[in-house]
């Protein structure tokens, strides 16, 4: 790892005072920004870790914690609520085995979110996996579809 950080880190400097470069660098490298990493860039850079953080967690294309392969994400927007996205929220919890503190399975292989609104209200409840998107869905039509995800591998 610390070869790919220093690696980055050659990078920045060709380039410097462009920590979001820095971090999409890394995120591609890694899948995510692993918080050792921020910690390596910090000390290395001279730059308060609180600096990649607080730029990390602004952008909601960063992430600060390993992803699955295959990325489930629910709308929670009102149109979705009302028409039963926490029933469907909760079935994929359970399929998943999923707590609220923990939203990527052991295996690396599921990751759940939860988004304000996809601006599908239309077609609600509205899941997307893998950046489809399934309109009028139910907990049944959910749990088929992580079972046939599960069996592609």
């Amino acid at each position: 790892m610390e070869e790919t950080l220093k690696s980055l880190i050659n990078n920045f400097k060709k380039k410097e005072g462009n920590i979001i470069s820095l971090l999409q660098e890394t995120q591609n490298a890694f899948g995510y920004i692993p918080e050792d990493a921020v910690y390596f860039f910090s000390k290395e850079l001279n730059i308060p870790a609180s600096r990649f953080f607080g730029v990390a967690t602004f952008y909601a294309q960063f992430y600060l914690k390993p992803r699955g392969k295959n990325i489930i994400t629910a709308c929670c927007g009102t149109a979705c609520h009302v028409k039963g996205a926490e029933k469907l929220i909760n079935s994929a919890k359970r399929e998943l085995h999923l707590t609220d503190e923990n939203n990527t399975t052991d295996d690396k292989k599921f990751t759940l979110e939860q988004v304000a609104c996809v601006g599908a209200c239309s077609i609600a409840p509205v899941v997307i996996i893998n950046k489809k998107v399934y309109g009028k869905m139910t907990a049944d039509k959910l749990t088929k579809e992580i079972k046939a995800l599960r069996q592609e591998g």
